[in-house]
């Protein structure tokens, strides 16, 4: 697993150059970037690598994981195509509930296609394990996760990533697609929230 640099608070610049300012309901930084981009990069060429000759059906599990998605289509040198879907174990906690509903299905046929789920933030793994097990058995060609975030120590067993980004520590974070109540998507880095809204990813 690659884990990010030591956290930053307030270090380093924007794209355009302007000094990073983090929200106030924010802590440190765990991931600049940079990083992101780096590491984006990275498993783009990895997945164009492995999928050398073939057309991969990215599932983004919303809404999370768009950012996070189109960074990473864009970094894939290869025909890919898209479809998303919805599901939720949180309600407005911020612990899963461990009860997996599907709020969007897929739009495409996964019969005989190359799928690689892309997910924002692994917590417990339970959300994962009830999408493998209900993607598999619409009988794809292959099934393979790319994660963005895996969060230290939390999961019930091996999430089992082909692809993953960033080892974090147990905290809730925002920022690059991740959201509290719906604020903070946008933040170009992620960071540790410690404000009060309702949370869920």
């Amino acid at each position: 697993m690659t884990k990010p640099a030591p956290p930053a608070t307030e270090s380093g610049a924007h794209a355009s150059g302007q000094p990073t300012v983090v929200p106030a309901d924010c802590a440190e930084i765990l991931v600049t970037e940079e990083q992101l981009a780096t590491r984006v990069r990275e498993l783009g060429a990895q997945i164009t690598a492995d999928y050398a000759g073939r057309r991969p059906l990215l599932v983004g599990v919303l809404k999370g994981a768009f950012v996070f998605m189109s960074d990473l289509a864009r970094a894939i040198d290869l025909p890919v195509e898209f479809d998303f879907m919805a599901v939720s174990s949180y309600g407005n906690a911020t612990k899963t509930s461990g009860v997996v509903r599907i709020v969007k299905d897929l739009d495409l046929d996964l019969d005989g296609r190359d799928v690689i789920v892309v997910e924002d933030i692994i917590d417990s793994g339970l959300t994962l394990k009830y999408l493998r097990t209900n993607l598999a058995a619409r009988n794809p060609a292959s099934l393979e996760v790319c994660a963005l975030l895996v969060r230290e120590g939390q999961q019930v067993g091996d999430p089992d990533l082909t692809y993953m980004g960033f080892e974090i520590p147990p905290a809730f974070v925002v920022g690059y697609g991740l959201d509290a109540g719906e604020k903070h998507r946008n933040l170009p880095y992620i960071c540790r929230y410690v404000g009060d809204e309702p949370l869920e990813h």
